[in-house]
């Protein structure tokens, strides 16, 4: 089940540079990024091993960026919690280099107003980074249909509990139209390299397979159309109904 670092490397460096339309992964990320920005990739650990984005993925995103000339002490990998993170295989590290780490209820006090709802926002969020990478994971949702890159935003707000009715609608892309996402979203990376397409947002290994492939724009919305296309694929070929006829469509 380990990802061989070169294809890795290939694979997602082909998927990152066709999303800024440039030739190469670094080029990419020079396009979309500056030496001066500091850069949080934000992670899915909430299923743990086997359905959160895989450890090596993130930290080939950070290995672009510090290729492209972003240091790596302005780089944060982070999700909600450090525990979640340690349950998907990540070394949690709050040194000098990429930091790995969890918000841990670290929330800013500022309450912010956002379409429907408003929250509180991780204070790291808030008040450090100046540019986002989502790097979410290939999988269905049993509220929202899918939990791709937009769905990956609920990870940074107090209250995500409070977003869950209509099957998550509105909610899901007034949060990410907020301004304190919107506005630092620069890379949508989907992991692929094993994703599921029934059971989740949990890890269900009956409804898990290979796909080997990773999904990159620049534009939230169309990544997660495509891979809600790729779901919806899955399904059929192993005999579910379309997520719509569940009462869940995206």
């Amino acid at each position: 089940g380990a990802l061989d670092p070169r294809l890795l490397s290939a694979a997602l460096g082909a998927a990152v540079a066709r999303a800024a339309g440039e030739a190469t992964a670094v080029g990419a990320i020079r396009k979309l990024f500056k030496p001066t920005d500091v850069v949080g990739i934000k992670v899915n650990c909430l299923g743990g091993r086997g359905v959160s984005t895989r450890p090596e993925v993130a930290l080939q995103l950070a290995a672009f960026l510090q290729a492209a000339g972003v240091p790596a002490d302005r780089i944060y990998v982070w999700d909600r919690t450090d525990r979640e993170l340690r349950a998907a295989g990540y070394a949690l590290d709050r040194g000098r280099g990429v930091r790995v780490f969890g918000t841990n209820e670290d929330f800013d006090g500022r309450l912010v107003e956002w379409g429907p709802s408003a929250s509180r926002f991780d204070r790291v969020l808030a008040t450090e980074l100046t540019a986002l990478i989502s790097c979410s994971v290939l999988k269905d949702h049993g509220l929202a249909g899918a939990s791709l890159t937009l769905k990956n935003w609920y990870g940074v707000v107090h209250n995500p509990n409070k977003l869950h009715d209509d099957n998550c609608a509105p909610f899901i892309p007034h949060l990410v139209a907020c301004p304190v996402i919107h506005d630092k979203l620069r890379l949508n990376v989907v992991d692929g390299a094993l994703a599921q397409c029934h059971g989740g947002p949990g890890r269900v290994p009956r409804w898990a397979w290979t796909y080997g492939g990773f999904l990159a724009s620049t534009d939230p919305v169309a990544v997660d159309a495509v891979g809600r296309q790729v779901i919806e694929a899955r399904r059929r070929e192993v005999g579910l109904p379309p997520l719509a006829a569940e009462g869940r469509e995206p």
